[in-house]
C-alpha cells in the first residue's frame, strides 16, 4: 500500500488531512490549565483523571477493557487509575472534564467565533460521525453513544472526538495486524525515520514514559524487541527504523488513512472552515510544544 507521505502534491489523503488538522482541537481536553483544579475537585491524580475522562463512556467495565482500547498504556497504571476513577464516579469525572473543557474553549475562542458558527460546524461533524461503521471500534462506539453536550463548543469537540477515537480504533487494528502490541507500538512510533524530512507528531521518550506509565528499562527492553524483529536499529541518538521497519510504518499509516477515506470524502471544505478554530487553540499556547509560540 502506498504511504501517504509518498503521494504527489495535491493528492493527500483526506483522512490524513482531517487528522493532522483536527488533532490539536481534540487533545485540548487532556492538556490545559484547568486540569489541576479538575483533578483536585474529583480527588484524582493526573493519570486517573485522564483514564477516567477518556474512558468514562465505556462505563464501569473491567480495567482490561480500558487497557485494550488505550493499547500502549501500562496495564498496571490503567487498572490503578481506572479503579480510582470508577470509585470517584465516572459520571462526575465526565461532567467535570466537560466543564473544564467548556471553560477553556470559551476563554480561548472568546468572541471570535459565535455560537451559530460553532453549532453549524458541530452539526456537520455530528452528521459525519453518525455515518461511521462502529462494529469493532469499541472506544468510538462508546463515545458515539454519549448524549450531545449543552453548548456548541462542547458539541463540536465531542463530534470530533468520536471521529478521532474511530480513527484510533482503526489504527490499533493496523498495529495488531503488523504484530506491534502494547508499549512496543509506542516505542516503534517514536523511532527516528530513515527520511529526516518527514514531518510527523511524536511525543518524545520522556513524555511517553511519563504518560504511559513505563520505566527506562521497559523502554530499553522494547527497543531490544524491535531490533530483534528487524524493525529498528540502535544508533547514537537512540533507535532508528530499518528499511523494513519504515515499510511497516508506512503501511500502518496508509492502512489507517485508507480506512477513513470514504468517511471523509468531500469534507475538505469543512476541514478548512474548522482550521481557524484549531489555530486559535494552538495559538493559545497551552498544548505541548506551543508554549513558546
Amino acid at each position: 500500500m502506498t504511504s501517504p507521505r509518498s503521494e504527489s502534491p495535491g493528492t493527500e489523503s483526506v483522512a490524513r488531512l482531517a487528522y493532522e488538522t483536527l488533532e490539536p482541537f481534540h487533545i485540548l481536553a487532556y492538556f490545559n490549565p484547568g486540569l489541576v483544579p479538575a483533578q483536585k475537585d474529583t480527588g484524582l491524580d493526573g493519570h486517573a483523571f485522564y483514564v477516567g475522562a477518556r474512558a468514562a463512556p465505556l462505563g464501569p467495565c473491567a480495567p482490561e477493557v480500558v487497557t485494550s482500547t488505550f493499547y500502549n498504556f501500562n496495564p498496571e497504571l490503567v487498572a490503578r487509575s481506572w479503579a480510582a476513577a470508577v470509585d470517584a464516579g465516572l459520571e462526575k469525572v465526565h461532567e467535570r472534564r466537560n466543564a473544564m473543557l467548556d471553560d477553556s474553549l470559551r476563554e480561548i475562542l472568546g468572541d471570535a467565533f459565535d455560537d451559530a458558527l460553532l453549532d453549524g460546524l458541530a452539526s456537520e461533524y455530528t452528521e459525519l460521525a453518525a455515518r461511521l461503521p462502529l462494529t469493532g471500534r469499541t472506544l468510538a462506539a462508546a463515545w458515539a453513544a454519549v448524549p450531545p453536550p449543552d453548548t456548541p463548543r462542547l458539541r463540536l469537540w465531542q463530534a470530533i472526538a468520536v471521529l478521532r477515537e474511530w480513527r484510533g480504533d482503526n489504527h490499533i487494528a493496523a498495529l495488531v495486524l503488523n504484530g506491534l502490541n502494547g508499549f512496543d507500538a509506542a516505542v516503534f512510533h517514536e523511532a527516528q525515520l530513515p527520511d529526516p524530512t518527514v514531518s510527523r507528531r511524536v511525543m518524545g521518550k520522556r513524555v511517553v514514559l511519563l504518560t504511559r506509565g513505563y520505566s527506562e528499562q521497559d523502554w530499553e527492553d522494547s527497543v531490544d524487541r524491535l531490533v530483534a524483529a528487524g524493525l529498528a536499529e540502535r544508533d547514537e541518538q537512540g533507535h532508528r527504523l530499518t528499511a523494513h521497519g519504515a515499510a511497516v510504518y508506512d503501511d500502518i499509516e496508509a492502512t489507517t488513512d485508507a480506512a477513513g477515506e470514504s468517511v471523509w470524502a468531500g469534507s475538505e471544505d469543512l476541514i478548512e472552515r474548522t482550521r481557524p478554530i484549531v489555530k486559535a487553540v494552538i495559538d493559545a499556547g497551552v498544548l505541548p510544544g506551543t508554549r513558546n509560540k
